[in-house]
């Protein structure tokens, strides 16, 4: 960015100042005759750190399954970084930058192997080399702080920690 006149870096970063993470317009879902999410509008910008709340049954979980392209969506369009979620070539190419663990997620842990043997089997299972994986372990538990735990089973951890280390 060193060779770019000041007026293009300040237009650069002035347009992802204002860049959408997601747009949601009339998005509605049902199951059955229970209306879960009913003519949603939104805008999500970037750079922003936003958060979900609400009691149980109100359509959070529903709603974050509709912008990852987790759930089809029944009505309305949702756009997820810049383009149209519904849209199989988009999925492509952006689930791999969508961070995303719906509820339950914690359950495919092995309960009787170590934090660190759960990542280092779900390492070998991607085709991972064990320098590349080791690397990679290390990293994860210290960005997540399971690093103390690294020798604890994944059964005595509690459930936040296991989210995490289903996350990993």
């Amino acid at each position: 960015m060193a060779n770019k006149p000041r007026n293009q870096i300040a237009k650069m970063n002035q347009e992802a100042l204002t860049a959408l993470v997601v747009r949601i317009n009339g998005v509605s879902l049902r199951y059955g005759n229970t209306v879960a999410l009913d003519n949603l509008n939104l805008e999500i910008p970037a750079n922003r750190m936003v958060g979900l709340i609400g009691p149980d049954g109100v359509g959070k979980s529903s709603l974050m399954a509709l912008l990852t392209g987790a759930r089809k969506l029944q009505t309305g369009k949702i756009e997820t970084l810049g383009g149209d979620i519904a849209d199989a070539n988009h999925r492509i190419t952006v689930c791999p930058r969508i961070a995303y663990m719906p509820q339950g997620l914690g359950k495919n842990l092995y309960l009787t192997l170590s934090v660190f043997e759960n990542i280092d089997f779900f390492g070998r299972l991607f085709g991972h080399q064990k320098t590349e994986r080791l690397r990679r372990i290390d990293e994860l538990l210290d960005s997540t702080g399971l690093a103390p735990f690294k020798e604890r089973p994944a059964g005595k951890l509690s459930g936040g920690m296991k989210q995490k280390l289903a996350l990993c």
